[in-house]
């Protein structure tokens, strides 16, 4: 066999493995919903996206808060819905900048949940809601106590009832159930 033929064959079998590798690929790709988790090899030790540590949140019937369609334009809050979700609750600050999240940046979060950055949930697929309390004259008053329950929670996986809303992108879950007493 020639030199070149075999410079042919070679190039050819180069040429399918690098097709199957691309079409694999691809199917990982459309088969994940999400972006996909920033730095993977930052493990969660509270609970499973299959098995929640716990749950936060109260369920309800409706989207939105007596307060949060009295403080609405016009009387009209945005359209939400109601729904479940299963999360890591991360420092969305961190996350976002330098990828952090799980065990080992645990007390790091808490540091920043206390300091008023803002608070997430990762789910399974990478995607990142931001989280807040629904009731919107308490929350703004500080009447609610939501920010407790996230530091307590830091870094563990979580089931979320709550009131996702989201526009241009941003994807919030507003939790409802955190009035203090």
């Amino acid at each position: 066999m020639s030199t070149r033929t075999r410079f042919m064959i070679s190039s050819l079998a180069m040429a399918l493995v690098a097709a199957g590798l691309m079409a694999q690929s691809g199917k990982k790709a459309s088969a994940r919903k999400g972006p996909g988790i920033l730095q993977p090899q930052m493990t969660v030790e509270g609970g499973k996206y299959d098995a929640a540590m716990g749950k936060i949140g109260a369920k309800t019937a409706q989207p939105w808060s007596a307060t949060t369609v009295g403080a609405a334009v016009d009387g009209k809050a945005n359209p939400a819905t109601t729904t479940t979700l299963v999360g890591e609750i991360l420092d969305f600050s961190c996350y976002l900048q330098i990828g952090k999240h799980g065990e080992k940046h645990r007390a790091c979060a808490q540091k920043c949940f206390t300091a008023g950055q803002p608070i997430g949930l990762m789910t399974s697929d990478g995607s990142l809601y931001m989280l807040m309390e629904e009731e919107h004259d308490p929350r703004r008053d500080g009447l609610t106590d939501f920010r407790k329950a996230a530091i307590d929670h830091a870094a563990h996986i979580m089931e979320v009832n709550g009131t996702v809303s989201s526009h241009g992108g941003y994807k919030a879950l507003y939790v409802t159930g955190f009035l203090k007493k």
